[in-house]
């Protein structure tokens, strides 16, 4: 348990406290990650897809490495890691669409999860879609084959196990305990309560949490080989669903 209590530090955001590792951590810890699956990410306008990617797809876009701290919205924090992903504005504009073509934009995951962003947080120069941690690709701990990662915003934004980007017209009806922006330095860590009254009660729900988590791991199965094929797009934009 001592190994996931966080530690007060200088240089942190307001709020946040040090661990010195990256651990695995839901809001469900004794749920296993996904089954293991190859690298799958559809791109859709108001529910409609208008591009999809595999790994090759995203291999060609250019990947780098991108140094950033990550910020739980629980005040736990790990700093100086490295991604190797392609920025999320770089996918979107290779089909054509940016923060114009619409005010909104949902990441879903292999596990029906959804993070909810303004467009314009999502396609922040930041923000990448990670493939890598430190060198080592992403598996069931840490959200792979594909992981978005918002480094200035909270982590429930930084979707594990990505397949979807769809861009939307309609507000977001329902966000839970998420802030629609969740911003590190501003402290959006709840919808609707302040961040000084939540803070203290995720911040002991940490350790439990997070061992939890990790013991839910399980051994991921060998994925079989699929065909990269370069991305099947569609041109033009559908009307939105009604």
């Amino acid at each position: 348990m001592i190994r996931f209590w966080p530690r007060r530090a200088n240089g942190l955001p307001p709020g946040q406290r040090l661990l010195r590792e990256m651990p695995r951590f839901t809001d469900t810890p004794l749920r296993p990650p996904p089954e293991a699956a190859p690298l799958h990410l559809s791109i859709s306008v108001d529910r409609q897809i208008v591009a999809e990617f595999t790994a090759a797809d995203l291999d060609a876009l250019g990947p780098a490495d991108h140094r950033a701290d990550f910020h739980c919205v629980t005040t736990w924090s790990v700093k100086n890691l490295t991604w190797t992903g392609v920025p999320l504005e770089r996918v979107v504009a290779s089909v054509g669409l940016d923060a114009r073509t619409a005010p909104y934009l949902i990441a879903r995951s292999a596990d029906r999860r959804r993070g909810h962003f303004l467009t314009v947080d999502a396609l922040a120069p930041d923000v990448i879609l990670a493939t890598h941690l430190d060198g080592v690709a992403l598996g069931g701990r840490h959200g792979g084959p594909l992981r978005l990662v918002a480094p200035a915003h909270y982590g429930y934004k930084s979707v594990k196990h990505l397949v979807g980007i769809d861009l939307r017209q309609d507000a977001p009806r329902r966000l839970g305990k998420e802030h629609l922006r969740g911003r590190v330095e501003q402290q959006e860590r709840h919808p609707t309560l302040p961040s000084w009254l939540v803070k203290y009660p995720y911040r002991a729900m940490i350790p439990p949490t997070a061992l939890l988590a990790e013991r839910s791991l399980r051994k991921e199965p060998v994925m079989r080989p699929r065909a990269a094929s370069r991305a099947s797009r569609r041109r033009g934009l559908p009307s939105a669903d009604r």
